[in-house]
């Protein structure tokens, strides 16, 4: 099985960022369990804080892996664009927020990829990738 995680905008932050929203770990560490924990996946991870990059790796990725998790962070909240590639391609996405982005500002209550995605994981912080590719393994 081979799973793509594609994070956006300040992910490559987690660990220095907001520590008391996002924790202390980094993705490339927490990255690394995540491989030890599931062996036989082939994970691919792709972080980018530009959209279009991150659009071009939806489509790039979206036709020939098994399952996405992707966190678009901010760009969740603003970006058509990224829903509209995520119901372009075939394969199935998941949607992973670290926050309960429905605790925090009203604006980021909004989001354009959740009706586009199989599902959303919302504010159990980096367990919500392990929760996903658990997801993703029993379609």
């Amino acid at each position: 099985m081979k799973i793509a995680i594609i994070n956006g905008p300040n992910l490559n932050l987690l660990g220095k960022r907001e520590p008391g929203i996002y924790g202390s770990q980094s993705f490339e560490d927490f990255f690394k369990s995540l491989q030890a924990k599931f062996p036989d996946i082939s994970f691919h991870y792709y972080q980018s804080n530009v959209e279009g990059e991150l659009i071009n790796e939806l489509q790039r990725v979206g036709f020939d892996y098994d399952g996405i998790i992707m966190n678009p962070g901010g760009y969740t909240h603003t970006s058509v664009a990224i829903g509209d590639a995520i119901a372009a391609i075939k394969t199935p996405v998941v949607e992973v927020h670290i926050s309960n982005v429905h605790a925090r500002e009203e604006f980021r209550k909004l989001s354009h990829v959740s009706a586009k995605a199989a599902g959303s994981i919302i504010g159990l912080g980096l367990k919500g990738y392990e929760l996903a590719v658990h997801y993703l393994l029993s379609k």
